[in-house]
């Protein structure tokens, strides 16, 4: 099985009606702080190319920790899908130590609540991120083979059906925004009627 993220990173203008929603109809998941340190090798600079492709990060979460690593494909300058491969490790610090001795360089940490919801085939997140502040994230959790595309406008057809307003997609992620806040690349794919 290939190892496929398909997903959406939102900020949107109403999040009243969604949440409801999510209360009333989805199964209430989690709400846990995530840190996020994200890494680039020296000889290969993932935010020298824009839009960002590849992020290589450690995860804390909940006393747990993961090291992943995505590398996105893009569909007319919007990121559809991501090969993402991810694994748990014991100990972070030890692994910190590692990616600096092969001359990983540190980027950024991204630090965020993130309350997960889960509904049908979608996990639904409603992210606080310190310094940015609030979004959407939805990704496709299902079991069958599907369309990027197709799942990818059917995530925002769901939250345009939530009368959520603006929304708009991030395209680059948390730690994009962060390390260059003046070059932020926000996709508007819905407009509020009001």
């Amino acid at each position: 099985m290939q190892d496929i993220e398909i997903e959406i990173q939102t900020r949107i203008q109403k999040s009243e009606t969604l949440k409801k929603f999510l209360e009333e109809k989805a199964t209430f998941i989690s709400e846990n702080q995530q840190i996020d340190e994200y890494f680039t090798p020296a000889h290969k600079d993932f935010v020298s190319i824009k839009p960002i492709e590849e992020w290589f990060r450690i995860r804390e979460e909940k006393g747990l920790y993961t090291i992943n690593y995505k590398k996105w494909h893009y569909e007319n300058g919007i990121g559809t899908y991501a090969d993402e491969y991810e694994t748990e490790i014991g100990d972070k610090d030890t692994a910190r130590k590692i990616f600096i001795a092969l001359d990983l360089k540190l980027l950024i940490t991204v630090n965020k609540t993130r309350k997960k919801f889960m509904y049908k085939d979608y996990e639904i997140a409603f992210d606080n991120v310190v310094g940015l502040g609030n979004f959407v994230e939805i990704e496709y959790k299902g079991k069958d083979s599907v369309d990027p595309k197709t799942t990818t406008n059917e995530m925002v057809d769901f939250l345009k059906s939530q009368d959520c307003g603006d929304i708009e997609l991030n395209n680059g992620g948390y730690p994009m925004l962060l390390l260059f806040p003046e070059d932020a690349h926000y996709i508007k794919v819905a407009q509020s009627s009001c």
